[in-house]
């Protein structure tokens, strides 16, 4: 397993880091998984094997059943691990049970805390952002958490590209602020859209891209295809009601490059898709997960896959998003100027347009 730096902090993370939605399958999270401690365990045995030794969780996901059966699975040796968890969905009814407020996230990192078994994580996520929260007060809030030693490092998740700026530009001016450390985003061989904004934003600002859901939350699991439809044992097929979608059409062409790839490696469409994503330009980290261990190792094995520069190229177009001002003015008129973060995005651009050398 490759350890790379988690944006331009010290902590030392894997490539693959394994998520775990589909531990306990409760709550609303059944179409997601059902794995319980015992699997969870091995799970954790075989991922540590393998030298990941991340695990990414939430309140969200079955309501804070998944942090118990996470934190049963780890129970005895939380030094060979790194933890995460997040908070900001509206988990309660109360006013202040969601968001990114000083009350909702010293409230839920204390729950977090107690259902995973440890007294402190490595990272710790503002899950969405919070437009109604001054961002001064989240940051301090993090901050507070860093300093009390109840987090080592924080980061955010589903922000747009100012969202990061602004919380980023905030932390770093005002004196004894600390600034997050990564970003988690989704972002596939078909939704591609993070690459107008968050990845280069995310490169440039030094904030790690960490990748949630590169399987597009069951979409590319090789079950679904032009005349495939997800089986009810699915996620897409048990009612999910995630991603949104905007050309049907557009994603099974990415399904049928990452079909034919997958048929020169002899290997499965995830384990392609995965390949994929951890190889694109400015992408950190990313979150696998598996809802057993079969599922588990066969996603593991695709750490040491390579694909062609051809083969690259071939999944890479099925889904290249559209050049959208101002990224067809700027191919266009002032393709030099790019930032070498965004060349990789600027010169797809240049192609779609056919202005290609």
């Amino acid at each position: 397993m490759e350890y790379i730096n988690l944006g331009n902090s010290g902590l030392r993370v894997p490539k693959y880091i394994l998520g775990t939605i589909p531990f306990s399958g409760t709550n609303g999270f059944e179409a997601t998984g059902n794995v319980q401690k015992d699997e969870a365990r091995r799970m954790v045995d075989m991922s540590l094997e393998a030298g990941i030794n991340m695990f990414d969780t939430a309140n969200l996901y079955s309501k804070g059943d998944a942090e118990r059966v996470l934190g049963a699975a780890i129970k005895g040796r939380r030094d060979d691990v790194l933890l995460t968890s997040k908070t900001g969905f509206q988990l309660g009814d109360g006013p202040n049970d969601g968001g990114a407020s000083r009350v909702n996230i010293e409230k839920s990192i204390d729950q977090s805390l107690q259902r995973l078994g440890t007294d402190y994580l490595d990272l710790y996520f503002v899950h969405l952002w919070d437009g109604r929260t001054p961002v001064e007060e989240t940051i301090e809030a993090m901050t507070n958490l860093v300093k009390s030693g109840k987090i080592r490092y924080w980061g955010v998740s589903n922000y747009s590209g100012w969202a990061l700026a602004r919380t980023f530009s905030v932390a770093e001016q005002q004196p004894g602020y600390i600034p997050p450390i990564t970003q988690q985003i989704y972002y596939t061989p078909e939704a591609r859209e993070a690459e107008y904004e968050l990845l280069p934003a995310g490169k440039e600002l030094g904030i790690g891209n960490m990748i949630w859901s590169p399987l597009g939350e069951g979409l590319l699991n090789g079950k679904i295809g032009r005349n495939k439809t997800a089986p009810e044992n699915t996620r897409q097929g048990g009612g999910w009601p995630e991603p949104w979608v905007q050309d049907e059409e557009r994603l099974y062409k990415v399904i049928d490059a990452l079909e034919e790839v997958a048929s020169n490696h002899n290997a499965s469409v995830p384990q392609i898709a995965y390949t994929w994503t951890k190889d694109r330009p400015n992408v950190g980290p990313i979150v696998i997960a598996a809802r057993n261990e079969q599922q588990l190792k066969e996603n593991i094995d695709s750490f040491d896959m390579q694909l062609t520069q051809e083969e690259h190229n071939l999944i890479e177009s099925a889904a290249r998003p559209a050049p959208l001002y101002p990224n067809w003015h700027r191919a266009m008129s002032s393709f030099e100027k790019g930032s070498p973060v965004e060349m990789p995005y600027l010169e797809g651009y240049k192609q779609s347009m056919g202005l290609d050398d």
